[in-house]
């Protein structure tokens, strides 16, 4: 049968190198069979070579150069369709190395680019909370950042340090009541302006000193409570402006109506959320009716103060009524008794004065005792104005 000029070349290297290494072929054959019989001389056996080696026999076969030494014998000779199927079994080899290889350098590369955009995720995240003083909470999250975590996950693990629930304490309230959780800037916000308020106001630096991270505990029920700035200056001004600054009588009567409540309890009294502020509004006034009562020379209870007040009756207009009433009362409650008439006492002379229910009635009898007076005297009276006139200082 007639070959092909390829095999025959290959055929005629190989059978050179069979020759020349007859003797490397026998060491060959007795290391790979250890058990030899003494009376027979094995035929050599060679190792076959690889497809590379064969190929490489084969090229030089077909240019006419003589064919390395080999230990391969005529009996492992490989055919040119086994050294394609060892070259295409070893070029895919080399290619799923260099395509692990590929992969490896592309996850790194991706590692490296995650950990850059972490580290600036981070430096992101920490520059925005250093600037509130709050850095620290960030620090201990940096591997979690650096790693890649998606931003939901940074602000969970971030709530959840105990660190972060001290700082922002009165969001566990809030949201214990039924209010939702600031986020860190609206509850920053927040106490910088009850800060700023009360600086202005002149309230003592206790009400509103920080921790070394910042945390202001004297500001954690007003946010708790959910008490806007505007608020906080209508509490500072009621308790401050209103009875701490205010005229002495207006102090001297809180105390006689709130006696539980010293002069160093009023400020955290107003400025307690759970004390509402309609409720203070109305302490307030009554105090401020007490004492314009006082400043007079007369005198109420916080029954009858809280009743003005509830009528509408303000600190400015008692002083005013108060002051009419004094005027007059003492000479009305004389005439009463000279003419054996209803008594004329302060209250009677409160309703026409404010202008309260009772008033019309009120003014008769007034105007009876000038009439009676008047019949006595010739026409002249001691009750001309004050709480007997028709000037009156209210409305109801």
């Amino acid at each position: 049968m007639a070959i092909s000029k390829e095999e025959k070349a290959v055929r005629d290297a190989l059978a050179k190198l069979e020759k020349d290494a007859a003797a490397s072929d026998a060491a060959v054959a007795r290391m790979n069979q250890p058990t030899v019989t003494p009376k027979v001389q094995s035929e050599p056996v060679a190792t076959p070579k690889t497809a590379a080696q064969a190929m490489a026999d084969y090229r030089a076969g077909e240019r006419g150069q003589t064919v390395p030494t080999s230990t391969t014998s005529t009996a492992n000779i490989l055919t040119p369709e086994q050294i394609a199927a060892q070259l295409a079994a070893a070029q895919a080899a080399s290619a799923a190395a260099n395509a692990a290889e590929l992969a490896n350098q592309q996850k790194l590369a991706e590692a490296e680019r995650l950990r850059r955009a972490g580290q600036s995720a981070y430096d992101v995240l920490f520059t925005e909370f250093n600037q509130y003083g709050l850095g620290s909470l960030i620090e201990p999250l940096k591997n979690l950042i650096t790693s890649g975590a998606s931003s939901s996950e940074l602000t969970l693990a971030l709530r959840q340090t105990e660190a972060y629930k001290k700082r922002f304490a009165a969001n566990a309230q809030r949201v214990a009541s039924g209010l939702r959780a600031l986020s860190e800037g609206e509850y920053i916000a927040l106490e910088d302006g009850y800060q700023t308020i009360m600086r202005n106001y002149g309230i003592p630096s206790s009400f509103y000193a920080k921790d070394s991270m910042g945390r202001q505990e004297g500001f954690e029920k007003l946010i708790a409570g959910d008490v806007k700035v505007p608020e906080l200056e209508q509490r500072i001004i009621l308790g401050k402006e209103r009875v701490l600054n205010g005229p002495p009588q207006t102090k001297q009567a809180f105390r006689q109506f709130f006696p539980s409540i010293t002069d160093d309890d009023i400020l955290g009294y107003v400025l307690d959320p759970e004390k509402g502020l309609q409720d203070i509004k109305r302490k307030v006034t009554a105090a401020e009716i007490g004492g314009a009562a006082i400043g007079a020379g007369l005198s109420t209870d916080l029954t009858r103060a809280e009743q003005l007040a509830g009528y509408g009756i303000t600190g400015d207009i008692a002083r005013q009524g108060y002051s009419n009433i004094a005027s007059g009362l003492e000479r009305g409650r004389q005439l009463s008794g000279i003419y054996q008439q209803s008594p004329y006492n302060q209250q009677i002379a409160e309703q026409e004065v404010f202008n309260l229910e009772g008033g019309t009635e009120a003014a008769r009898e007034r105007k009876k005792l000038i009439g009676l007076e008047k019949s006595t005297f010739g026409g002249k009276t001691g009750v001309t104005s004050g709480a007997l006139s028709q000037n009156r200082a209210g409305s109801y």
